[in-house]
């Protein structure tokens, strides 16, 4: 078996000058690095006293899973002979808090919007979301579901 290896760093840019003294006294911003790329303005989410105009990682891996399910859906569409001329998904995730302060995705929602060159290929592209899904490296890591709601419509439709 192939493996791929995937490094990233991580900083804290949230030291308001006296550390983690207090829960409120420090900032939850973050830069999140990889070698060539821009740098992406992480926080936590605004529930846990983060920055709203920045990434946190719960959109992080909503986005992740969206990506990759559309990166695999393209492929298995061009093997298939479905040509695919639009796709957009309007995903989201679901965490649920537990008592210890902790919490877990319970599940991830694509709702991808297909368009395909003709009509005849609408029923062959909304079932090879399956397909992508089952290929999908994020989706195949995860201990939650991944659900599909897919539109697919023909151009000219």
């Amino acid at each position: 078996m192939r493996q791929h290896r995937y490094e990233v760093s991580v900083s804290w840019t949230g030291n308001r000058g006296s550390g983690t003294s207090g829960y409120r006294d420090y900032g939850r911003g973050h830069e999140i690095r990889a070698d060539g790329r821009p740098v992406i303005a992480g926080s936590s989410d605004t529930a846990f006293r983060g920055d709203p105009d920045r990434w946190n990682p719960e959109l992080e891996l909503t986005a992740a899973v969206s990506q990759c399910h559309m990166l695999w859906y393209l492929h298995v569409c061009a093997l298939a002979g479905v040509v695919v001329t639009e796709y957009s998904d309007d995903a989201y995730g679901i965490m649920a808090e537990t008592g210890d302060g902790g919490g877990r995705f319970v599940e991830v929602v694509l709702r991808p919007h297909v368009t395909v060159a003709a009509s005849d290929m609408t029923e062959a592209a909304v079932n090879l979301h399956k397909e992508a899904s089952k290929l999908c490296f994020i989706a195949s890591s995860l201990n939650f579901p991944v659900r599909h709601e897919p539109v697919v419509a023909a151009l000219g439709d």
